[in-house]
């Protein structure tokens, strides 16, 4: 399954991003258009963001198609923390299907607290 992949605001749809791809680290277009969206900002080699990395992978497949679970990289992309606001990592961001921030998490945030974040905002 694709994603619709639209800056700020569910809108249009301009490209498709797979589930694997919003996990990959690499910048994305987010809030995933109509989707509840959860963004993981981190680095590949922060022990915490580390210790969020299997949660993370676990959450994209059991959620494909119900809500999007993506993960930035600032250490490799460093303009992405300026874009989200970002002072420290790890930070996760939940955004609900019109595209606003609901609520953001600095630190390690374990499964079961992300699954009741998303439960919270609508998904089943």
């Amino acid at each position: 399954m694709t994603l619709s992949a639209v800056p700020g605001v569910a809108t249009a749809q301009s490209t498709t991003i797979s589930a694997s791809d919003l996990i990959s680290g690499k910048p994305q277009q987010l809030p995933i258009a109509g989707m509840v969206t959860m963004v993981d900002i981190g680095a590949h080699s922060c022990i915490p963001c580390k210790m969020m990395t299997p949660i993370i992978e676990e959450l994209s497949k059991e959620y494909e198609g119900r809500a999007a679970i993506a993960f930035i990289d600032v250490w490799e992309h460093r303009e992405e923390a300026e874009k989200y606001g970002i002072s420290s990592i790890p930070t996760q961001i939940f955004y609900d299907a019109q595209g606003k921030e609901q609520y953001r998490h600095v630190g390690f945030l374990d499964k079961e607290s992300i699954v009741a974040k998303l439960t919270e905002l609508g998904v089943k």
